[in-house]
């Protein structure tokens, strides 16, 4: 019996223990806690870790929440680890447990502490989300990584940070949300700060420095020189052509340059890359001296010509216009392409403006120097019409050489408004050599065509003499006079004035075009190939003619209308004073006879002869006076009308030779235009 209720009382308080263990467990067991369980088993194939937390159930958890950050599990059955309880009993009865949400918790205080104290954090990069980085942290938190935040330039490919482990910065955090935003920026920033204030504090203008290129544009790049980025422009990159800043320099590579320009206000920092190397254009002049033969690269093509790269930094231009003596090259790329390697000669160097003239041409021998022996002045060729201007055709005399024959060496006496007139391009014609001139910078042939027959006007003072009368056809009519041809190319003009006696006003009233007229050479000018004739002085010398029985003679180029006419008058003047003498003779014999008479009737007879003989002589000397007085002025008027008609001419002339020297400057400046 004693036995019996012995065990009886064991067995109760066991019962009270199991019961106060029960309550105990209850309590101490909470949902949303976090508490110390341990690895039953591992289980794979199911993908599950089998916990005991000491709970009258076990917790079974995703075996993802065991992996690292290389997705391997560091945990083995009967190690100990922190769980969360979600749950004290689910739909089968059992505990719900997450590994990862105690971590979570855990890590919650310490990136809460972080946050507060702006302490850096430790995170691998694992993958590319949108808008930026997921991030690995400290027990499998995963973060979110902006793509702003990730370096202090945009970055445009994110992929390459894959797997990269950086420190970062908590910038925000939602416990509730379970959120976290990293930045590594701000870490970068705060280093950058740092090395800047170290950087510009020992940053001087001349110095070399070390740099990193961050990065490459058209005009030139930008280099870290530790917190502080410079630009080092094209023009400072090398000595040479550099193009493209992208085929000389690669981003993140090392790189020392010279500090050109530095300004601490506004910290802008100028670097050089070709100040680190000597400049060769301070040695040029000993290297490329006029005369001397090289060889480059073509490294471009312009209009007006080549340039040539001799070496790193120095360049030449082959004018177009030094590439042939013979080929009329209008661009250079008919002869070159870039990249060619060519030979050149040195023809120019001025070593302070950075500049050296060379030529192709002169590395053979000028073909226009021989012109001179093969084509003496005055030898007859033929040539091809090559091309024609206003102010004359070029003829191909040989191969690639030309010679010009001007506008006014065409013709000896048409009038040629444009050569077309006369030649098309194409045309084979006859030339005669006038000038070859070498000692130009650019050789000139002068070539003229109407040097091949004899100049007409040599014959023309002794064909058309000064005061000679000839017929011929009206030309033109205009309001200042007529053009009347003498003979075919040849023509005169008849000004206004010498038309009529009589005043006119228009020309057209009294002649017309194809009349064929008589007129008087009044004037000749050889040097202006111009004849002056007039109507009324022909006019003038058949009516003196027809009344004094003289004849016309003909004077030279500069004689004057008196000098044409003074024969003329002279005659008629001797034919007055004969006949006065014949009359006086008379007289003298009628008074001898009457004296014989008797007195009376000789003094009657006498007194009225001598009456009669008084009044023919007063009237005979009035006459004989008053023609004199007729033909002095006359003569008079036709000297002061050819005075004036020379003033006329003068003027005319002065003009003239104003308008052809302004003509030929004009031809002069477009056949220079022309020829380049």
């Amino acid at each position: 019996m004693t036995e019996t209720k012995t065990t009886e009382t064991k067995t109760d308080n066991q019962k009270l223990s199991f019961a106060e263990l029960l309550e105990q467990t209850e309590k101490t067991f909470k949902s949303n806690t976090v508490v110390t369980g341990k690895i039953i088993k591992i289980l794979p194939e199911e993908e599950k870790v089998v916990v005991d937390i000491g709970y009258k159930s076990e917790g079974m958890i995703d075996i993802e929440e065991f992996q690292n950050a290389s997705d391997k599990i560091d945990y083995e059955s009967g190690d100990e680890v922190e769980v969360f309880i979600s749950s004290l009993s689910n739909e089968k009865g059992r505990v719900t447990l997450s590994k990862e949400k105690a971590d979570k918790l855990k890590i919650w205080e310490e990136i809460d502490s972080a946050l507060d104290k702006e302490k850096e954090i430790d995170g691998t990069i694992k993958r590319k989300v949108k808008g930026g980085l997921s991030v690995l942290i400290k027990g499998g938190i995963k973060a979110f990584l902006p793509g702003s935040q990730v370096d202090l330039r945009p970055v445009s490919n994110l992929e390459k940070y894959i797997g990269e482990k950086y420190k970062f910065k908590i910038i925000k955090f939602n416990k509730r949300r379970g959120n976290i935003v990293l930045s590594r920026r701000a870490i970068l920033e705060k280093e950058r700060a740092k090395l800047k204030e170290e950087t510009l504090s020992k940053l001087k203008e001349g110095e070399l420095v070390d740099g990193i290129i961050k990065n490459v544009t058209d005009y030139g790049a930008f280099i870290d020189l530790g917190g502080v980025d410079g630009l080092l422009h094209i023009t400072d990159m090398s000595w040479g052509r550099v193009t493209n800043p992208r085929n000389m320099l690669k981003v993140n590579d090392e790189i020392t340059v010279k500090v050109l320009k530095y300004d601490p206000e506004t910290e802008k920092v100028s670097l050089g890359l070709k100040q680190t190397t000597e400049d060769p254009w301070l040695t040029a002049k000993e290297r490329y001296k006029p005369g001397t033969v090289v060889r480059g690269r073509v490294v471009s093509l312009k209009d007006y010509g080549a340039f040539i790269e001799l070496e790193e930094g120095i360049e030449g231009l082959i004018h177009v216009s030094e590439m042939s003596w013979t080929k009329h090259i209008k661009h250079p790329r008919q002869i070159l392409k870039k990249e060619d390697v060519i030979e050149a000669v040195v023809l120019d160097i001025d070593a302070e403006n950075t500049r050296i003239s060379l030529g192709m041409k002169q590395l053979e021998p000028n073909p226009y120097e021989a012109l001179k022996e093969k084509y003496p002045v005055g030898t007859k060729i033929n040539g091809k019409v090559r091309n024609i201007a206003d102010f004359g055709i070029f003829v191909e005399i040989e191969e690639g050489i030309d010679g010009l024959a001007h506008i006014s060496d065409l013709s000896w006496i048409q009038k040629i408004k444009h050569p077309s007139e006369l030649y098309n391009k194409g045309d084979e014609i006859e030339v005669v050599i006038l000038n070859i001139d070498v000692e130009d910078e650019k050789p000139k042939i002068s070539l003229g065509v109407k040097q091949l027959v004899p100049d007409p006007w040599t014959r023309i003072p002794s064909e058309y003499a000064v005061g000679s009368v000839v017929e011929g056809k009206v030309l033109n009519v205009t309001d200042f006079g007529a053009f009347v041809e003498l003979e075919e190319g040849i023509d005169g003009l008849v000004h206004i004035s010498e038309i009529s006696e009589d005043h006119i006003e228009d020309p057209k009233e009294v002649l017309e075009k194809d009349d064929t007229i008589k007129v008087s050479v009044i004037g000749l000018d050889m040097d202006e190939r111009r004849i002056s004739l007039s109507i009324k002085a022909a006019e003038r010398v058949e009516q003196l003619s027809s009344q004094g029985g003289g004849s016309i003679s003909s004077a030279g180029p500069n004689a004057t209308i008196g000098d044409v006419f003074g024969s003329v008058l002279k005659d008629a003047v001797s034919e007055e004073d004969k006949k006065e003498k014949a009359e006086e003779k008379a007289e003298e014999k009628s008074e001898d006879k009457t004296e014989d008479k008797s007195e009376e009737k000789a003094e009657d007879k006498t007194e009225d002869k001598s009456e009669e003989k008084t009044e023919e002589k007063s009237e005979d000397k009035s006459e004989e006076k008053t023609e004199k007085e007729s033909e002095d002025k006359s003569e008079e008027k036709t000297e002061k009308k050819a005075e004036d008609k020379t003033e006329e001419k003068s003027e005319e002339k002065t003009e003239e030779k104003s308008e052809e020297k302004s003509e030929e400057k004009t031809e002069e400046k477009s056949e220079e235009k022309t020829e380049e």
